[in-house]
């Protein structure tokens, strides 16, 4: 079994509106308010500030994720944008593939 066979997808329609609600309820915390509070994505750690800032599902609903606090994180639009629905391993591959792309 691969990496990604691991998570299985949210494919019930009814059951992804909840995690999407569950999201929006997590966005309005005081604890995601705190998260964001230093304006840097979690990804590329580029200060942006809090406004910019969007919830990202680490591991993608579309993929098996949830909106828990342990599968969220503060991400800039370019990052959230640019990662999609890709899992952990996947964009940390994309990321080595354009460390080396732009050294060659």
């Amino acid at each position: 079994m691969t990496p990604a066979e691991r998570f299985v997808p949210i494919e019930d329609a009814a059951a992804l509106r909840r995690e999407r609600a569950r999201a929006r309820e997590l966005r309005q915390s005081g604890w995601w308010k705190r998260r964001i509070a230093d304006g840097r994505c979690h990804y590329c750690a580029r200060a942006v500030g809090a406004r910019a800032l969007t919830l990202d599902h680490v591991v993608p609903l579309i993929r098996g994720g949830r909106s828990v606090k342990g599968n969220v994180a503060p991400a800039c639009k370019d990052c959230n944008i640019k990662k999609r629905s890709l899992l952990p391993w996947e964009w940390d591959a994309y990321l080595v593939r354009l460390t080396r792309s732009d050294t060659d």
